[in-house]
């Protein structure tokens, strides 16, 4: 399954018509492409429309090979320079710097600023970057070469930094108030954990709306154009504590699609305190998320841990009228991390709600196997129950919340460690094979309860096998409470569905902790 770092963006139709490149793109020695045409959403949609009636065209032109030589330190020696970034001489909230070609990113997008309802395309020009020690000579780049990307900044007394950035395919990424990047988001997934080769739209233009003085919200508008399927879309995004982008977005299949995914969320899983089968790194843990959490139609929380399998597992979780759903990074400890790098305890969660009933289909979590943090393996998305027919309008409306901590969370405890390892009886010779299971559960009522006159038990289901050793006990250090228990699995090689969620007589005091665990034939050698 091909990754996020071997793609590129595309190139799309042409805007003409009149008009003129605003103040502020001027003030910043922004070269302009043709001249610029009544722009809006509904425009944008009616392109998309227009262009899934037609064959699909592959975007793109061959690049000058020193570009496509370009390794990563060279790549990130070209650096884009602040004194030409879009709206900088404004009294604005947000400036835009763009991404040169190269390295993964081989197919140009096309830039249009909206001032005033008017799109006007900008122009490449190498004297916007400098090119550093990447051992390109800026006289020699093509005036035609085009852009791979760009990132929003902000300049506020409430936020600044990076806010976004949208970068390769239909990929982008945001942070909230921690200011560090982690897991992506993209456009859309297409026949994602299908055994053939993945589709991955691209968007081939952007249109940013120069905000009012006073906004703190930018818009951007994009084209997304594949073999299957076109599309336009909306993003409104304010930074914050929690980074809030609503998403807008039209769908105009060219054919039916067997399995689509809206709103795919994109992270890293090499290894931690659940999975350690590649852990070889001198760090203890390495991964941008640690679990799925959803929120479903029937107001139940489940939390699935995620893992780094040794062959892709697909799993779907049926629902309808699902209420949210994401990638989180719950475990914000650095001693269990230990990388003073790249911060893997300041990575965003990525939090996905639908504005208004998405009905019935599945959140879908597909986990591939890794062994290099640099590849992204796990995605999640909703797959409608009714397939994307061609040439049938298809909308969807959602919003995705950037930040450490989602915008919705449990009212009752919830899990915010897994750990495994051997089962049995510490000092007793083990009999048969076993793997024990330890989870620890905090917030809710847990830091409150009094244990000695409540009656806490772990309620504990498997699909197969046998599960014994269990207990439930205060755990003060994560105020809260720790679940012990083993399972005994019948024979190797079958997947076992584990869920466990914490009563206190007839009330429900946690989320639900829900877990596939596949025993290997090895597991049994030493027991036979």
């Amino acid at each position: 399954m091909l990754r996020r770092h071997f793609l590129g963006c595309a190139a799309a139709s042409a805007i003409h018509g009149t008009g003129a490149l605003s103040h502020a793109a001027r003030a910043a020695g922004l070269q302009t492409i043709g001249r610029a045409q009544s722009f809006d959403f509904a425009w944008l949609k009616g392109r998309a429309r227009e262009l899934a009636q037609a064959p699909y065209a592959p975007h793109g032109r061959s690049l000058p090979p020193e570009i496509t030589a370009l390794d990563w330190d060279s790549y990130q020696a070209i650096t884009f320079k602040p004194e030409r970034e879009l709206w900088r001489d404004r009294l604005l909230n947000f400036r835009i710097s763009l991404f040169h070609l190269g390295l993964f990113y081989r197919r140009a997008v096309r830039m249009f600023e909206v001032t005033q309802g008017q799109a006007q395309q900008l122009a490449y020009d190498p004297a916007m970057f400098d090119y550093g020690s990447s051992g390109l000579a800026r006289h020699a780049q093509p005036r035609d070469l085009g852009f791979a990307g760009f990132r929003i900044h902000a300049a506020s007394n409430n936020f600044a930094g990076d806010v976004a950035a949208f970068l390769g395919a239909s990929y982008f990424r945001a942070v909230g108030k921690e200011g560090q990047y982690g897991l992506s988001a993209r456009g859309l997934a297409i026949n994602t954990g299908l055994p053939r080769e993945e589709e991955f739209p691209d968007f081939t233009d952007f249109f940013v709306e120069q905000p009012a003085v006073s906004a703190s919200t930018v818009v951007v508008h994009a084209l997304l154009d594949s073999p299957s399927v076109c599309g336009a879309y909306r993003f409104a995004i304010t930074p914050g504590d929690s980074l809030v982008m609503d998403v807008d977005l039209a769908l105009y299949p060219r054919v039916a699609i067997e399995r689509v995914g809206i709103a795919p969320c994109t992270s890293m899983f090499l290894s931690g305190e659940n999975d350690r089968r590649k852990a070889t790194d001198w760090r203890p843990e390495i991964h941008d998320s640690d679990g799925l959490a959803l929120h479903t139609g029937n107001d139940e929380w489940i939390w699935r841990p995620l893992i780094n399998p040794p062959v892709t597992s697909v799993n779907s979780f049926f629902d309808r009228d699902l209420k949210g759903f994401g990638l989180l990074q719950r475990d914000r400890d650095f001693d269990h991390y230990q990388d003073d790098g790249v911060f893997y305890e300041r990575r965003p969660s990525l939090w996905v709600e639908p504005k208004s009933p998405w009905g019935e289909g599945a959140v879908m979590l597909v986990q591939i196997p890794t062994a290099d943090e640099t590849f992204d393996n796990i995605v999640a998305f909703w797959n409608p129950r009714d397939a994307l027919q061609s040439h049938r309008e298809a909308l969807f409306a959602y919003r995705l919340f950037w930040g450490a901590d989602p915008p919705r969370q449990p009212p009752m405890a919830r899990c915010v460690a897994t750990r495994i390892g051997i089962g049995g009886i510490v000092g007793q010779k083990r009999k048969y094979f076993s793997q024990r299971f330890v989870l620890d559960f905090t917030w809710g009522k847990l830091p409150l309860l009094d244990w000695k006159s409540m009656d806490v038990e772990p309620v504990i289901t498997a699909s197969s096998g046998r599960v014994e050793i269990t207990s439930a006990r205060p755990l003060a250090s994560v105020r809260g409470a720790r679940v012990m228990f083993d399972v005994v699995p019948d024979k190797p090689n079958v997947t076992i569905t584990i869920r466990v969620f914490l009563r206190g007589g007839s009330e429900t005091l946690s989320e639900t902790w829900l877990y596939d665990w596949a025993p290997q034939a090895s597991d049994f050698f030493d027991f036979k």
